[in-house]
């Protein structure tokens, strides 16, 4: 759901555009399909431009499974690289906003961490007497 007000909002851009409600929902679906199974792979393959352009490789990335997904989707159409690319940009910052950073769990609530504890109580060893430790001063 997520995804697909994202690419309704990326329609601001001229040249991206949807035929009608059912192909945006399909063309959300695919494009979520796509940043699972194949994004990863593209970033894999493109690692060193994306640490080189410290991370806006990732929008050109994005763009390319943007107009992936209008060849995939008859009533989805992104008509070029820089709509696509503006597109992207504008999914990228609508999921930023509405969904936050989901990864590290900032919606959940964390319990803290448990005590341990112990089935017995922890004994020290004395020794013998006469025996004791040698303090050197």
């Amino acid at each position: 759901m997520l995804t697909a007000v994202a690419v309704w909002a990326s329609t601001l851009i001229r040249g991206v555009y949807f035929d009608d409600a059912i192909s945006l929902l399909v063309a959300a679906m695919i494009l979520g399909v796509l940043n699972t199974l194949v994004k990863p792979i593209l970033v894999m393959v493109a690692l060193p431009l994306v640490l080189l352009t410290l991370g806006f490789m990732m929008f050109v990335i994005n763009a390319l499974l943007l107009i992936l997904t209008s060849t995939l989707v008859p009533g989805f159409h992104v008509e070029g690289f820089w709509p696509a690319l503006g597109a992207s940009l504008i999914i990228s910052v609508v999921t930023l906003i509405l969904g936050g950073n989901q990864r590290g769990g900032s919606r959940r609530t964390r319990q803290p961490p448990m005590e341990p504890t112990y089935s017995e109580p922890v004994r020290t060893r004395t020794p013998p007497p006469g025996k004791g430790p040698i303090i050197d001063v």
